[in-house]
């Protein structure tokens, strides 16, 4: 029998959905590092311990795997021949990866000209039918839904009860590491499938314990939560997050409230400051909207939102080799070109010094 680590719906089969004779689909997703931030904490010059949940080191390169593995094993048990979704990028990666390690048919909808680079060669490599929308997310979730009213397709957006089961096991994993829950917990706020799947994982493993703060971040630019209404033209840099119409609206506000936490927004420059301020002084380089967790926390330690003291875990949604094009073309550090000679080397590089 091995004892290889293998994947969510294996570690916590006794705490979600899964039931006998099922063909479990994994490619290992999960047990991803809370990391502990070193140099930004000592420069905020605050007391307060901050960690880093790294979700870009799942399979597919974001949290959504956590969710996917659950969703396509549902489907799948239910005898589903196909998998449908409206993405901003990440779901239609994973998807088409998952749907791919089960032998059956993914097609994905994204908006034209609104997805990365990276997350676009994922679905394609995977072999999804990629059918791209002269519309947003919001309308491409739309969509979605008519279809699977009049075609066998199984839809594994965060609608999905099965995707937010399969998410919730973050919650765990950082309980375990910490031997509790944090005090905060900040978290990128797009289609808040995220936010209302830590917040159940929390209150499932808490044992009567304390449970977080939480404190969705959204782009100033896609802020439903902030406006208190329905975005009809979202825009950001951040892709992963440019959605106005939320599919967990209700679910998000309850995780909010409940646990006496808020949402703030942050514009474009801030969250590319962040991300490059995360991958220069942490060695975390993460995609731009998943920099919006830490440029929240930041921003709450300075104005002592969050208390003097406290443990503060921030999700990081997706890895920054999603969209590689954003990081380059927001980075003004130049690339030095030299000939390739010993002395010309050195004084580019040793000199300095």
């Amino acid at each position: 029998m091995t004892t290889a680590y293998q994947g969510l719906l294996h570690r916590y089969r006794d705490r979600l959905p899964v039931v006998d004779g099922m063909r479990i689909i994994t490619l290992c997703e999960g047990n991803t590092p809370l990391i502990p931030l070193l140099n930004i904490p000592r420069e905020l010059g605050k007391d307060v311990t901050m960690y880093v949940k790294f979700e870009g080191l799942n399979p597919t390169g974001s949290f959504k795997d956590r969710g996917m593995t659950m969703a396509v094993t549902q489907a799948v048990h239910e005898g589903s021949r196909a998998i449908i979704c409206a993405s901003t990028g990440n779901t239609s990666a994973s998807a088409a990866a998952y749907a791919a390690r089960a032998g059956i048919r993914s097609f994905v909808l994204i908006p034209e000209g609104k997805i990365a680079m990276g997350k676009l060669a994922q679905a394609m490599m995977h072999g999804a039918i990629v059918i791209q929308i002269q519309g947003n997310f919001d309308d491409g979730m739309r969509l979605v839904k008519e279809v699977a009213t009049k075609a066998p397709v199984t839809i594994v957006n965060s609608i999905n009860p099965y995707r937010i089961q399969g998410q919730k096991t973050a919650s765990f994993e950082i309980v375990e590491a910490l031997g509790r829950a944090p005090d905060y917990h900040c978290i990128p706020v797009g289609n808040a499938g995220n936010i209302t799947a830590h917040w159940l994982g929390y209150r499932e493993c808490a044992n009567g314990g304390a449970l977080p703060v939480m404190a969705g971040y959204q782009a100033a630019g896609a802020a439903p939560f902030i406006s208190g209404q329905m975005v009809d033209q979202p825009e950001t840099v951040a892709t992963a997050i440019r959605i106005g119409h939320p599919q967990s609206w209700d679910a998000a506000w309850d995780a909010s409230r409940a646990s006496n936490g808020w949402f703030a927004a942050h514009d474009d420059a801030t969250i590319l400051a962040t991300q490059k301020l995360l991958a220069s002084k942490e060695g975390i380089f993460c995609e731009p909207a998943s920099a919006i967790s830490v440029a929240g926390a930041i921003a709450d330690i300075r104005s002592g939102r969050s208390r003097a003291g406290s443990t503060i875990v921030c999700t990081v949604t997706g890895h920054g080799l999603k969209d590689p094009d954003t990081a380059i073309a927001s980075n003004t550090a130049p690339v030095l070109k030299v000939p390739a000679a010993l002395d010309d080397v050195r004084r580019a590089s040793v000199e300095p010094l």
